[in-house]
């Protein structure tokens, strides 16, 4: 009966300290609600929860009705690398790390997010040492995660 008991207790306890797949807001919005199509026009804008979809689960805001159509045509071009985690840390250090959401690069057609706080760029970071083989290594990371 003991193993059974220590059993369910490690089963619920990782359960729930799991790390989530996407990196979304509490209010469940990815890229902490900003506007994952406006990123392809080079800027960053805060979406509006009004102008909003979910798309496998996860929520996305948009600053207009364009993107927000613009999305559902083509949902995949504008998901963000690595669920929304920091591709720096992804790549350089294998860790799920938050962003800064105004921290952003448009790279191969594909948007990349980067923690930026307290003196520390990691879009800087990532350019630094070399964006192509950072990345090499995230694919590599977010693949076996």
């Amino acid at each position: 009966m003991k193993k059974i008991f220590f059993l369910f207790l490690f089963i619920s306890t990782t359960s729930i300290f799991a790390q989530k797949e996407f990196n979304t807001n509490s209010k469940g919005f990815i890229a902490d609600g900003y506007d994952v199509v406006a990123y392809f026009d080079s800027k960053s804008v805060e979406g509006n929860k009004k102008i909003s979809t979910e798309y496998k689960g996860v929520k996305y805001a948009f600053s207009s009705k364009t993107n927000l159509e613009k999305f559902k045509k083509s949902p995949g071009k504008y998901i963000p690398k690595y669920g929304g985690w920091c591709a720096y840390a992804m790549g350089a250090k294998n860790k799920k790390v938050d962003i800064d959401p105004e921290t952003f690069e448009i790279r191969d057609g594909k948007l990349f997010l980067f923690y930026n706080s307290w003196g520390m760029n990691k879009l800087e970071s990532w350019k630094e040492e070399g964006a192509a083989t950072i990345q090499k290594k995230a694919d590599a990371n977010w693949g076996a995660l």
